[in-house]
């Protein structure tokens, strides 16, 4: 990989700089300057100013240094998407401590293993997870403080900035993966401003008068840099709601609060665009949706632009790299695509033989810039199977065309032989969604019990279809006329709705786990 544009290099070329002494909570203290009195939250319980959020920050920052948590200490959030979430984020950062960004779905158990494997010596929580957070769940943790909202009420409302330097951990997000326990990936302070200075800039093209809507909660990195990142970096406004992602609610806040971009994933317009109230949605005030972490389908793409005449502009972003660093555009886009690299960003495809993949041929991913991440914590072999060299190694498999956009292929460990013919199972889960009876779909290859490999379709019928013999045989035969006869799912199981990640990606080993169950009933 040499020849490849240094780390300097790239941000020089998006005119990215930092001072060397630099605290990531400046992207909401800088607005004070002159932007204090205007909207930088939008909740159904009222409007948060940058003035009154960033007085809140500071309260939660001083509360946990008066609590007795040191510097330098980590902390966990469990928080809901209001708020005090941002505020919380950002006091921590400010106080020189190391907030700790978890999914809320989190079972017990998980909340358990964050705790010990993070070290935290506190937690900030919001009211409805306390007892996730009670002193018995703890028993035998680093963690001694747990704050709520009441704790931090009447804490002073300023707080001085830590010296912290743009290269030290700032916080940490931990990546699912597909398998194994969840790895904490750990950013630095230059990182978030980073992702602002390329995607939202160059992309997005934010401004101060944009409102900023995500569905994709803030603990997510796809989130947070929607929520909070992106809005604060320009003084615009970020909507946040709690609760799960229902298509009515979503509606509803679009409506309400007017946001000028919308973030989601394939599956919410897959939702939103035939949920019975898309019909008469008031979706004048968007003027960017955005969708990124699986691909489109081209019938969801036509819809929603059906719907409110605007494109989906796709991009694909990981936790590693913070957020996106693929992306289509509002002028330049091709369906179907991640888009080209994000200027700031540099991409290689590499084949088996480690040379660079040239147009048409397919190649794994290797992506580099300032904002990825140089470690998993206590995680040392997949820090030298990932961060190599200033670059990551995304496992991700991509065609690029001479136009330069990147086409997804699948996993590098995807590829599968079935009845002696290799086959990808993400090729038949994309024609498969191309079907009009479908709503959505996951193919995965599965194991029989004679050690053979067989491709295995979990299908949710579109609205009124019945998931019955009939339809999977007809889905058996579309899938060999649309690909080639041997590419197609030799099992289908119909389900009224597919499960779901935190993240609201489609939970692939809850399917498989779902399956198990099923085996030891029978």
């Amino acid at each position: 990989m040499s020849g490849a544009p240094s780390l300097e290099a790239l941000a020089e070329a998006v005119g990215f700089g930092l001072p060397a002494r630099y605290n990531a909570s400046r992207l909401l203290w800088d607005n004070l300057a002159d932007r204090a009195e205007r909207p930088a939250i939008l909740a159904d319980g009222g409007v948060w100013t940058y003035r009154a959020l960033t007085e809140e920050a500071a309260r939660i920052g001083r509360a946990l240094l008066d609590a007795g948590v040191a510097p330098g200490a980590r902390v966990l959030l469990f928080m809901d998407d209001e708020p005090a979430y941002p505020a919380a984020i950002m006091g921590a950062l400010r106080a020189g401590l190391v907030p700790i960004l978890v999914n809320t779905l989190s079972p017990p158990e998980m909340v358990r293993f964050y705790l010990e494997d993070s070290g935290a010596t506190a937690a900030v929580v919001s009211e409805p997870h306390a007892a996730l957070l009670s002193a018995a769940r703890r028993e035998g943790t680093a963690c001694r403080h747990v704050l709520l909202g009441a704790d931090w009420a009447e804490a002073p409302a300023e707080l001085p900035e830590a010296p912290s330097r743009r290269g030290d951990a700032a916080f940490w997000m931990y990546s699912s993966g597909s398998t194994g326990k969840p790895k904490a990936v750990v950013h630095r302070h230059e990182d978030a401003a980073y992702t602002a200075a390329t995607y939202a800039r160059h992309v997005l093209k934010t401004g101060p008068d944009d409102v900023c809507f995500s569905v994709p909660k803030i603990f997510f990195a796809y989130g947070f840099g929607n929520s909070v990142t992106f809005p604060f970096s320009v003084g615009a406004a970020s909507v946040l709601m709690p609760g799960r992602p229902e298509p009515a609610a979503i509606f509803a806040q679009i409506a309400r609060h007017r946001p000028t971009i919308l973030f989601g994933l394939p599956t919410l317009y897959t939702a939103l665009a035939r949920h019975e109230a898309a019909a008469g949605a008031d979706l004048s005030s968007l003027r960017l949706c955005i969708s990124a972490a699986e691909v489109l389908s081209a019938d969801i793409a036509r819809a929603w632009k059906a719907l409110c005449g605007l494109d989906i502009v796709e991009g694909l972003g990981s936790t590693e790299l913070l957020h996106i660093y693929l992306s289509n555009d509002e002028t330049r886009r091709k369906t179907g695509s991640a888009g080209r690299a994000v200027p700031g960003y540099a991409v290689k495809l590499m084949t088996p033989a480690g040379r660079e993949a040239g147009p048409g041929e397919e190649g794994v991913m290797w992506v580099r810039g300032l904002s990825a991440a140089r470690t998993y914590w206590n995680r040392p072999e997949k820090t030298a199977e990932t961060m190599r060299d200033g670059w990551v190694y995304t496992g991700d498999r991509f065609v690029r065309d001479e136009d330069g956009f990147y086409f997804f292929k699948g996993r590098a460990d995807e590829l599968v032989k079935v009845s002696g013919q290799w086959v990808y199972p993400l090729e038949i889960e994309l024609a498969l969604n191309e079907h009009p009876k479908v709503r959505e779909s996951c193919v995965q290859a599965v194991e029989l019990a004679d050690r053979r490999l067989t491709i295995k379709a979990w299908i949710a019928p579109a609205e009124g279809v019945a998931g019955d013999a009939a339809l999977g045989d007809e889905l058996k035969s579309y899938a060999k006329q649309v690909l080639l006869p041997h590419k197609y799912p030799r099992e289908v199981v119909f389900l009224a709705s597919l499960p779901k990640t935190g993240t609201d990606k489609i939970d692939r080993q809850a399917l498989r786990s779902l399956d198990a169950a099923r085996d030891l009933e029978a």
